[in-house]
């Protein structure tokens, strides 16, 4: 398994409308991704920052994303966010909900 984690900085007062284009908009664009397993969102006391981490069956689907539907969702928030969001990537060593296969 593979993890993409995106760092953002919101804009002011905009925690409400954030939450709601993930729910309404890029939720379902990621639900169509090939080989997108979950997605589970953090948003800082005080709504100055938040993170994302998704996980995905390997690392070329998460790179498919990236290169082809990641940035259509990056102009979808431009409008709570400041600056451009910071991407790193990680192998998956452990999920209590999701069973990891264990590396060689």
């Amino acid at each position: 398994m593979f993890a993409r984690r995106v760092y953002i900085h919101l804009k002011p007062n905009s925690v409400a409308e954030f939450t709601q284009r993930l729910e309404k908009d890029i939720l379902p664009l990621l639900r169509k991704q090939k080989g997108f397993q979950d997605e589970i969102t953090f948003v800082a006391q005080g709504g100055k920052e938040a993170f994302a981490i998704s996980l995905w069956d390997k690392p070329e689907n998460a790179d498919t994303y990236n290169r082809g539907t990641y940035p259509e969702v990056t102009k979808m928030l431009a409008t709570v966010t400041e600056g451009a969001p910071q991407v790193e990537t990680f192998d998956v060593a452990n999920s209590t909900f999701h069973k990891i296969a264990v590396a060689a």
